[in-house]
């Protein structure tokens, strides 16, 4: 097993037995969506298990048959945030060219700040919090999975098909240029009046990224 299935692996850990079936999947997909909302929202003590139910269209009673906690479910959508961001780096390898392997993760990180804002809020507020949830996740499966995708880089610039750079900071900067447009949202929409769910302004957003990531990444003629 590679390092993002083991996180993905991991991330799916203790997810109920009778919630991997069919109807039993999209009912827990309808909660952690509403879960991620309710959460970014209010913070993980400011959040009530019965505003969560109301914003997934279910009772109190039927929400805790699949999430049999408050804990519990803050922690599945912990889990399923880090892992939509994570697999498609984990898809990254050295048999690739560098421009398109990480412009579509680039583009991928993007979709994801446009798809599932509050997910990206709700991961940030985790974080500053210190991550006391997510820290065994950051810390091993993520870790690992990093490392990896540190060497592919190491492995592209050696073999003179990417400038010399620090990897590990090159993640970083895509992490952070990609989620800015979620976690200040608020901000992008007061100075552009829009935002990603607009097709000209994620295509604007997209474009420019591409641009200068990669532009400051490839060789030198």
């Amino acid at each position: 097993m590679d390092a993002a299935a083991g996180l993905a692996a991991a991330a799916r850990e203790g997810t109920p037995t009778r919630a991997r079936t069919r109807a039993g999947e999209a009912n827990m997909e309808r909660i952690l969506d509403a879960a991620t909302e309710v959460f970014s929202a209010y913070g993980f003590h400011g959040a009530r298990i019965g505003d969560i139910a109301e914003a997934a269209g279910m009772s109190k009673p039927n929400l805790l048959y699949y999430f049999p906690s408050k804990e519990a479910l803050y922690s599945a959508a912990l889990a399923q945030t880090l892992e939509m961001w994570v697999v498609p780096l984990g898809e990254m390898d050295e048999t690739q060219e560098p421009a398109a392997a990480i412009g579509a993760y680039i583009v991928r990180k993007l979709e994801a700040s446009r798809d599932k804002p509050a997910a990206s809020r709700l991961f940030a507020m985790e974080i500053i919090q210190g991550a006391p949830y997510l820290m065994p996740l950051l810390t091993g499966p993520l870790k690992t999975m990093v490392e990896e995708k540190i060497a592919t880089m190491r492995q592209w610039i050696a073999a003179g098909k990417l400038a010399p750079m620090d990897p590990l900071h090159f993640i970083f900067t895509i992490w952070a240029t990609t989620q800015h447009y979620a976690d200040f949202t608020v901000q992008v929409r007061a100075l552009t009046q829009s935002d990603l769910s607009n097709p000209a302004f994620f295509a604007a957003a997209r474009d420019n990224l591409l641009n200068v990531l990669l532009n400051g990444i490839l060789p030198r003629p």
